[in-house]
């Protein structure tokens, strides 16, 4: 027999030392270390676990949307949300269920939840945007954010409002640095105006997104007037970043900026957005190319993913300048575009993008509940083996358990998923998928 073969018969064993081989079959060793040794090491490492712990607190326990919807300021009109959702309907009914490559039968099973998902709860965030996307006169912008805030409340008051709403103002640039920071001022007020409780307490309040960030000096000077905002108008105010410079990525000095500006901004930052558009012109990539998955766009968002990774902040997803209008084979064009980059989008750990346009709500929801349905049989299998301790062709450990859950969490959240039916899988509900997921305590684990 080859010596090669003797090998992989006989396991290989390391000669034992001469004082293994002396205490074989004794009794065991007593501990030798003094307790001191142990203090010391607790005594250094103890702080660094606090400051790791406050820098990177673990997943955020509240729901997170599956998109932000931008509306121009001088468009946002009492019942937008509902307003959004018959639009959608209506271009569904139109032209039809578009072809994104599932089976008959999952189409067939996906469509009556997307018309109650478009019934119900149309638009899970909704962001007032007076920057890039507002097209209303210089003069009129005071006016237009008043009116903005008022829609927003009344419908806050009617129960018709979604789930979490904010505004986009104007860069702390210096151009337009005084103009964006006195939009907040007066949204603020009017909210405060025409609904005295603001967007209520089961909520986080009014989320702020800056845009065209640059530095972490913007971050931290920002700070302060998000404090004195919220004591003149008494709204909780959650920050959001976008990521739509070449500087937010990769400073001067060689650093991920964007890192730096997470933990600049503390507790109060909620997520980093994408922005496709601007950052693909900054780098120079023409027109025809700038796209959500280009190869630099991949790049600034797997950067952003690892900046936010443990701290409670959440990483974007971009848009998608193909909207869904005109002759049918361009709205169904537009379509596959669109579902197809929320597809990957949610392959690659990003669980919320930007909708511009109403008909974008079909694809959206499409994409996403196909990925959740679809995720779901395995996850389930997973879930119950890890639980029960029973063997199966996959070992996972902790970590995949919680990306497991976590990823159930999500299409109860979304409506992709019943509670009734995911019991069924893995004889779990929420609370138990909520510890397994290391979501923590305190937090809103359902907002439909």
């Amino acid at each position: 027999m080859a010596v090669d073969e003797i090998c992989t018969l006989v396991p290989f064993r390391a000669p034992m030392s001469t004082t293994v081989q002396n205490l074989a079959g004794r009794e065991p060793m007593s501990d030798r270390l003094a307790e001191e040794i142990y203090a010391e090491l607790d005594r250094r490492l103890g702080p660094v676990d606090a400051a790791r712990l406050a820098a990177y607190p673990g997943e955020r326990p509240d729901r997170q949307p599956v998109h932000t919807c931008y509306v121009p300021a001088d468009a946002v009109v009492p019942g937008l949300a509902e307003a959004w959702g018959r639009a959608a309907l209506a271009a569904l009914d139109e032209h039809g269920a578009p072809d994104l490559g599932l089976s008959p039968a999952t189409v067939e099973e996906l469509l009556p939840r997307l018309r109650a998902k478009l019934a119900r709860e149309p638009v899970e965030d909704l962001r007032v945007d007076a920057e890039d996307g507002y097209r209303g006169r210089a003069d009129a912008e005071d006016d237009d954010v008043r009116a903005a805030a008022t829609a927003l409340a009344a419908d806050r008051g009617a129960g018709v409002a979604p789930p979490s709403v904010g505004i986009r103002a104007k860069s702390l640039e210096g151009p337009t640095r005084r103009r964006g920071v006195r939009t907040l001022d007066l949204f603020l007020g009017a909210v405060g105006t025409a609904s005295p409780d603001g967007f209520g307490a089961d909520t986080a309040g009014v989320v702020v997104t800056l845009p065209k960030v640059t530095g972490v000096e913007q971050v931290a000077a920002f700070l302060p007037v998000l404090d004195a905002l919220e004591a003149a108008h008494g709204h909780r105010l959650a920050l959001e970043l976008q990521v739509e410079t070449p500087q937010s990525v990769l400073g001067a000095d060689g650093a991920a900026t964007v890192a730096r500006m997470v933990h600049a901004a503390g507790p109060r930052l909620l997520g980093l957005h994408y922005g496709t558009y601007d950052y693909s012109a900054a780098l120079g990539i023409a027109a025809a190319h700038q796209s959500a998955d280009h190869p630099a766009a991949d790049h600034a968002k797997q950067v952003m993913q690892l900046a936010v990774a443990g701290t409670g902040a959440r990483a974007v997803d971009g848009s998608t300048n193909v909207l869904p209008v005109g002759a049918a084979d361009q709205v169904h064009a537009a379509w596959r575009l669109h579902a197809g980059l929320v597809r990957r989008a949610l392959e690659r750990g990003l669980y919320q993008g930007w909708d511009l346009h109403p008909a974008q709500l079909v694809s959206r929801y499409l994409a996403t509940y196909a990925f959740f349905r679809g995720a779901l049989p395995a996850a389930a299998r997973r879930l119950t083996a890890y639980v029960d301790r029973t063997a199966s062709g996959v070992l996972d450990e902790p970590a995949t358990a919680r990306a497991l859950a976590g990823v159930v969490l999500r299409g109860l959240d979304c409506g992709a998923l019943d509670d009734d039916e995911v019991a069924a899988e893995c004889g779990l509900r929420r609370p138990d998928l909520a510890r397994l997921a290391g979501r923590r305590p305190g937090g809103t684990l359902s907002g439909r």
